[in-house]
């Protein structure tokens, strides 16, 4: 199988595609070493058996399980208990949304925390990488690396080493905050800089009064995933019931001379 890096790893490359190290990193593991435990998913059986067949015929590497969908990750992942999960960042038509993968991360990091998460995907996304970031991936790599590469990253994720540069992550939180604001709008909107897209977009519908049901049907969510997700929005806004928060958003929307919409 031969996927490509859209550039050299020795200077951290634009939109979230960062390097490895300041020299090629070494497939060969030590001779004493335990295989990196290693699970696949992808919705795509041909880029699913790819990627197996690469990672399977390096030596310390093995392939523990895989799976094509959301739902069979989730259930097959803590089973097999790898060291490494390959996760394809979009997979078809998800409940979840468009980042269904990374999603997925969240839910298995959360399980296990010790699990190092490699997203894998074929669209330069500074918006999932960023969601990327929130949900603990190790890594993030267009499909697009070639096979050696694949192999270093997952070997490098196994070691505990973080792939994300500082820098492109500094750069994507900087983007997705939006232009420059004046100093009466940074203190509007200063207690919402915290959360990510989407929960700007859960913590709106919170303000409208939907349910976790709601939500999630109307995000293409799972229930459970909306309420890990206001927990989290929760803690960074530092209240303690959704009804504080929902407070939060409408006094925001009346300084902004926005009429919160308000359920019966």
């Amino acid at each position: 199988m031969h996927i490509l890096v859209r550039a050299p790893f020795p200077e951290p490359i634009e939109h979230g595609v960062n390097d490895l190290a300041k020299s090629p990193l070494s497939t060969t593991p030590p001779q004493s070493a335990a295989p990196v435990r290693v699970f696949i998913l992808d919705d795509h059986e041909v880029v699913r058996r790819g990627v197996r067949d690469l990672l399977e015929a390096e030596d310390g590497i093995e392939v523990v399980g895989e799976a094509s969908n959301a739902r069979e990750a989730l259930a097959r992942v803590p089973a097999s208990r790898p060291q490494v999960a390959v996760l394809d960042v979009r997979l078809g038509d998800d409940p979840r949304g468009d980042h269904a993968g990374i999603e997925v991360c969240r839910e298995l990091r959360a399980l296990m925390p010790e699990l190092a998460c490699l997203m894998l995907t074929s669209f330069d996304d500074d918006e999932a990488l960023f969601d990327a970031i929130m949900a603990g991936a190790a890594g993030y790599v267009l499909k697009q690396i070639n096979g050696a590469d694949l192999i270093a990253a997952v070997r490098t994720v196994a070691s505990g080493t973080s792939m994300l540069d500082p820098r492109t992550t500094a750069r994507v939180m900087a983007r997705l905050r939006g232009p420059q604001r004046t100093p009466a709008e940074e203190s509007e909107a200063s207690e919402l800089d915290r959360l990510t897209a989407r929960e700007r977009q859960i913590l709106d519908l919170i303000g409208e009064g939907l349910t976790n049901r709601e939500i999630a049907e109307r995000l293409f969510l799972a229930e459970k995933t909306v309420k890990n997700r206001i927990s989290s929005i929760l803690a960074k806004l530092g209240v303690g019931r959704r009804i504080h928060a929902a407070m939060l958003v409408g006094r925001i929307k009346d300084r902004q001379g926005q009429t919160p919409v308000r359920r019966i």
